[in-house]
């Protein structure tokens, strides 16, 4: 059995000093944001135990799908890079960046500087730096497939949206298919889930593209952030129908109004054609302190629920 945990949007703090001229324009406005809500509802006291029920679960891989930063200031990185380290070494951690992770034009390659290790795909090499037509990148990890697709582009104030964009769209049906032969339980990490509504400032420009893409080249497991909430839908495919998981925000405090802190627990088994994940939602109740098991569900294989 391979376990996979993944959590997202931990939306590390506390917001580093900065210059006047760095918080000019959009970062003005994230700035505010976290003044005015987000460092109330968002903490390391929060974070911390979800982090060590995490480690005790001793997961073969774990997965962070975006959202480490808030205003994608150049020191907000490091504290990232930290954190990632925090969670084990660069071959068992996979991260892709979210829209605060790519906040401003100017700070879009700091997540590929700074976080190279952990999204780096096995056949990158070394010394060569990682840059966004790298994505989507691909490890394998015994009998699963971590594949991590990019939705991070510069937007302008008040959006949060995002985009993978055709030639990542091509890559990702081409590197799907070709999982598929190898026999792998494909996983795809994306931040901006690729289904359910919400209001365009918030939403994947081209998620009806990337469902189509998936659709036919298929994977066994789609996973995400973004919403802060914890969430289940599903993409109609010829083999039958893609889980699409989210989770809440790993750092939202238990009163959260979209879901206190949570994360997911995927037990992968079985054999192309048979394969069987258990999934188990992990986290805080409202209104408790205690990280504790929430919610477990057979996502497919013998007895599969919906």
């Amino acid at each position: 059995m391979f376990v996979l945990a993944h959590l997202s949007d931990p939306h590390l703090g506390p917001i580093p000093e900065a210059r006047i001229s760095e918080l000019l324009g959009k970062r003005f406005f994230g700035m505010m944001n976290w003044i005015g809500a987000r460092r109330r509802n968002f903490g390391a006291a929060t974070l911390a135990p979800l982090i060590t029920d995490i480690l005790a679960h001793a997961p073969d891989h774990i997965c962070v799908t975006g959202d480490l930063v808030n205003v994608s200031l150049p020191a907000e990185f490091d504290t990232g890079a930290t954190f990632l380290a925090s969670l084990g070494a660069p071959e068992r951690v996979s991260v892709v960046p979210g829209n605060h992770d790519a906040y401003v034009r100017s700070a879009m390659h700091y997540h590929l500087e700074h976080w190279a290790p952990f999204l780096a795909g096995d056949d990158t090499h070394p010394h060569t730096p990682v840059d966004v037509d790298a994505f989507p990148y691909v490890r394998r990890r015994g009998p699963v497939a971590v594949v991590g697709v990019s939705t991070a582009v510069p937007t302008a104030v008040f959006l949060a949206s995002g985009e993978v964009g055709r030639g990542q769209r091509t890559r990702l049906g081409a590197l799907l298919a070709q999982l598929k032969a190898e026999g792998l339980f494909r996983v795809v990490m994306i931040h901006h889930p690729p289904v359910g509504e919400r209001p365009f400032h918030r939403d994947l420009r081209d998620a009806a593209a990337v469902r189509a893409v998936l659709a036919e080249a298929g994977a066994e497991l789609v996973i995400h952030g973004h919403d802060h909430r914890a969430s289940l839908g599903e993409i109609a495919a010829e083999a039958g129908p893609i889980p699409v998981v989210g989770v809440p925000s790993a750092s939202a405090g238990p009163e959260s109004e979209r879901g206190p802190g949570g994360y997911c627990l995927y037990r992968v088994s079985g054999a192309p054609g048979a394969w069987r994940c258990d999934m188990e939602r992990r986290g805080y109740k409202r209104g408790e302190t205690s990280v504790q098991s929430l919610t477990r569900q057979i996502l497919f294989g013998d007895a599969a629920v919906s």
